[in-house]
C-alpha cells in the first residue's frame, strides 16, 4: 500500500489518511520494514504543504506539528547500517531537516533566529534531543560527527538547512537515495547560481561564508574556486574564467528564521 494514495483535503495536497496513518503506526510497533518512499511520506506532505521556494510556513506547521513528531518517530527506528550508502546519506539529510525543523517549532512564535533556540551556555547545535537508533544525539552529531566525515561530500552543504535566510533553502522534498546525485547537485547548483549568494564585486568573486567555515571540506581556497567553477551557469562561469586572479571575500551571514 502507497501512504500517498489518498487525497488531502487541503490544496489538493497529498497526504496519510487515517488509515495510512494506522498502517505506517502498525508497521512502527511491529518492526515491519518500511520503504523509504513510504517511510519519507508524511514529510513529503508536510514540505510540499508548508515550504516554498525555502521559506517555511511555520504558524502552519506548527498546527501540524503531530505529523511532524509523528515522521521523527518512524526515522528513529531506522536501522542506517542496513542502507546503502546513498540512501543512508539521503536518511541522514532528512534527519537533520526534519529535526532542526522540529527544533524551531518547539520555540515558534516569538523565535526571530534558529540561534535563539540555544542558551548562553550551548548553541542550540549542540543540544542532544535528536533520536535516532543508536540513541539520543545532537545536530552537530549528524553532521560533523556523520554526514560530513562518513561521506566526504561538500555538497551536503548545500542539503543540509540550518532555518536561517542565508542558508541553502530548505528543499521541497524528501532527500531519497536514488536521486541523491542529481539532488545534490541542484541545491549545490541553485544556491551558487543565485547573484544574493555569488557574485563579483571589484575583481573578487564574493561567496558564501560557508564556504569560509568549511574551507577544508571544498579542498581549501583553490578547491572553492574550482567547485563553484563546477557548478556556474554561462553568465557566472564566463566570469570567473576572465577574472584575473582567484581573489575570494566572503557574504555576511544572516542567521533571521527562514519563515513567514
Amino acid at each position: 500500500m502507497n501512504l500517498t494514495d489518498a487525497a488531502c483535503p487541503l490544496g489538493g495536497k497529498r497526504c496519510l489518511t487515517g488509515m495510512a496513518a494506522m498502517v505506517l503506526s502498525l508497521a512502527l510497533a511491529l518492526a515491519v520494514p518500511v520503504g523509504a518512499a513510504d517511510r519519507d511520506a508524511p514529510y513529503a506532505a508536510l514540505l510540499a504543504t508548508y515550504v516554498r521556494g525555502g521559506v517555511v510556513d511555520y504558524a502552519g506547521l506548527k498546527k501540524d506539528e503531530a505529523r511532524l513528531s509523528a515522521y521523527l518517530d518512524a526515522l528513529a527506528v531506522v536501522d542506517p547500517a542496513a542502507l546503502s550508502r546513498e540512501d543512508r546519506f539521503a536518511y541522514y539529510v532528512n534527519v537533520y531537516n526534519a529535526w532542526t525543523l522540529k527544533l524551531i517549532l518547539e520555540h515558534y512564535p516569538g523565535i526571530r533566529s534558529i540561534k535563539e533556540a540555544g542558551s548562553l551556555l550551548r548553541s542550540p547545535w549542540k543540544r542532544a534531543f535528536v533520536r535516532l537508533r543508536a540513541g539520543t544525539v545532537s545536530l552537530d552529531d549528524v553532521e560533523h560527527g556523520i554526514l560530513r566525515p562518513e561521506f566526504r561530500d561538500p555538497r551536503v552543504h548545500f542539503a543540509v538547512n540550518c532555518a536561517s535566510k542565508s542558508c541553502p533553502p530548505l528543499a521541497g522534498a524528501p532527500y531519497a537515495g536514488e536521486t541523491l546525485d542529481t539532488a545534490l547537485d541542484a541545491a549545490a547548483g541553485n544556491f551558487i547560481n543565485d547573484p544574493a549568494n555569488t557574485f563579483f564585486k571589484d575583481g573578487v568573486l564574493h561567496v558564501s561564508r560557508i564556504f569560509d567555515w568549511y574551507a577544508e571540506d571544498f579542498g581549501g581556497p583553490e578547491g572553492v574556486w574550482a567547485f563553484v567553477r563546477r557548478f556556474a551557469a554561462p553568465p557566472l562561469a564566463a566570469a570567473m574564467d576572465a577574472a584575473g586572479r582567484h581573489d575570494l571575500a566572503y557574504t555576511p551571514y544572516d542567521w533571521s528564521l527562514n519563515g513567514r
